[in-house]
């Protein structure tokens, strides 16, 4: 039975725990916590958010950068959970800009009145779990501490900013920036000369924007990246009205996806092998000319079978070549790597800014960069000077927001000492000796491999059912046993196994990160997940001890 804000502490006492705070602590106020807190107090639970930002919107509250975008269309990524919500926001385009997403979080939160339980410009410091009175106590940033019955980790799968190692970082004299702590006043670039290191998502939409603006634009680059165009364009009213008519139908169908989105996008069953060179090479066209992340949808086997993914890779290599005009910055923007096993990344004008008078290219997998100095940075042939440094060097995926809180469960266990061989997790949910705690859309969940709000959303169902189900059966505390863990992790490599995305250096294997244990993260498959995951409760929260 759900618990109303005035008989939270009684259900407490009655449970055998001393005072609690709150009965849920949620750390994040991304889409996750955001939808957290309002399922939690829909069902009459207390509950206090934690954000180290000044507002809501998570990785679309920190990042900034120029070009900024989602790489789902806007009517998939948004919330499914409440119909009005549907209605009434009007998006303006396809794939919406980080200003447009972070002006629909602030308008979630306004709606369902959620800042006044989220308590802002404060970190988590510490969480520590009381084996004897079955409660979390979170030390946050302001040095309180709050008592609570469940802890949820809210805190994105992209939010904590890697910075590279780079000798005499602190030594430059100018503007240094990461793109995923762009300063909310902006950055004022004209006239200026910039650097920007990293070619991944992050700088391949901020490199066509930011040469647009500055005096010139030097790209360091290390791995050449496969992109698709976005084709990007204005969402039409008709459009939207008509998706809108039939939203439900159409989550549903998204829903069923392997990636939970794209139902209206055209699928293919076949074999690159099944086709002529002319229809392979014309259905590639028209998904290059759709545009969009789907593009690997083309034929069925291209992410799980080498030599059928190699057809692929030449196509967008062709491209390249008839985009870019100097063949030899073409040859350099070009992969040699599979195509998919790196997160594909969609874009605007990406390969045409290369043709621009002010972008010069330098690749640092041949001349690597030494180090950085007063007015600039050195490669081991050549000294470069700039105004500004950005660094577009992406995230410590998954856990990096996780492992910065010191968290310790049962026996004093840390969850920096539990992941030292990489993250384990049953379901992507929970994790063996961290009773009452759990993680939104965490490693050995599909996660960054779908829709992330739709991800998001059943993952914060699971949990708040899950916490409904405790107090009907009275019961305090609920953990995975190991052996599930087990199982889990095998279950999640095993269909990775199956597919190309392991086969090279990509931060869903934390390869960004130096030190970072090599493990691929995600799970495929969002269908089969959510099977799953009911299942586990149909059988009694199966691979779970409860007391």
């Amino acid at each position: 039975m759900a618990l109303d804000s005035n008989s939270a502490d009684l259900t407490n006492a009655s449970l055998g725990s001393s005072f609690t705070d709150v009965d849920v602590v949620v750390v994040g106020a991304g889409f996750a916590g955001m939808y957290m807190l309002h399922r939690l107090r829909s069902l009459g639970y207390t509950a206090q958010v934690f954000e180290s930002g000044t507002g809501v919107g998570g990785t679309w509250y920190w990042n900034r950068y120029p070009g900024a975008r989602c790489d789902v269309e806007s009517l998939e990524y948004s919330y499914s959970f409440d119909e009005k919500l549907e209605q009434e926001w009007e998006w303006t385009e396809r794939y919406s800009g980080q200003p447009e997403i972070l002006a629909y979080a602030n308008h979630v939160a306004d709606r369902f009145e959620l800042h006044k339980d989220i308590q802002f410009e404060t970190r988590v410091e510490a969480a520590k779990f009381d084996e004897e009175e079955k409660l979390w106590r979170i030390t946050t940033s302001d040095e309180r501490v709050t008592t609570c019955r469940f802890f949820v980790m809210a805190t994105g799968c992209l939010s904590s900013a890697a910075m590279p190692e780079i000798e005499g970082i602190a030594s430059f004299n100018g503007s240094l920036i990461h793109t995923g702590r762009w300063p909310k006043e902006g950055v004022d670039l004209k006239g200026k000369r910039v650097a920007i290191i990293g070619t991944g998502s992050s700088g391949v939409q901020a490199i066509p924007v930011i040469a647009k603006e500055c005096e010139q634009l030097t790209v360091f680059q290390r791995t050449p990246q496969y992109t698709i165009p976005a084709r990007n364009e204005p969402l039409t009213p008709e459009r939207q009205s008509d998706v809108k008519s039939r939203y439900r139908n159409f989550r549903e169908a998204n829903f069923s996806m392997p990636q939970a989105l794209g139902s209206e996008t055209p699928k293919f069953n076949d074999s690159v092998y099944d086709v002529s060179d002319e229809e392979r090479s014309a259905r590639f066209e028209e998904a290059w000319n759709r545009g969009g992340t789907l593009f690997m949808a083309s034929f069925n086997d291209v992410l799980v079978d080498e030599t059928a993914n190699t057809y692929a890779q030449d196509f967008v290599r062709a491209k390249i070549s008839e985009i870019v005009e100097d063949p030899e910055v073409a040859q350099l923007l070009t992969p040699e790597h599979i195509i998919g096993c790196k997160r594909l990344v969609i874009d605007t004008d990406y390969f045409e800014t290369f043709n621009r008078s002010n972008v010069d290219l330098v690749d640092v997998s041949s001349d690597p960069i030494v180090r950085i100095n007063e007015t600039g940075l050195a490669t081991k042939s050549s000294q470069y000077d700039f105004d500004v440094l950005i660094f577009a060097t992406g995230f410590d995926a998954m856990t990096g927001s996780i492992l910065k809180v010191d968290i310790s469960g049962r026996d004093g266990l840390r969850i920096q000492d539990k992941w030292a061989a990489g993250p384990r997790t049953y379901l992507g949910l929970t994790i063996p000796g961290f009773p009452n705690m759990f993680t939104i859309s965490g490693p050995g969940s599909p996660s960054v491999l779908t829709n992330m709000i739709i991800s998001i959303e059943q993952h914060v169902e699971w949990i708040s059912d899950c916490i409904v189900s405790l107090d009907d059966r009275g019961a305090e505390t609920i953990e995975a046993q190991v052996e599930a863990e087990n199982s889990w992790v095998d279950h999640v490599n095993s269909k990775a196994d199956r597919t190309l995305f392991p086969s090279c250096n990509s931060w869903y294997l934390g390869a960004n990160v130096p030190g970072k244990t090599r493990v691929f993260m995600p799970l495929l498959g969002f269908p089969g997940y959510v099977r799953r995951c009911e299942q586990v409760v149909e059988n009694d929260y199966e691979g779970f001890v409860i007391k």
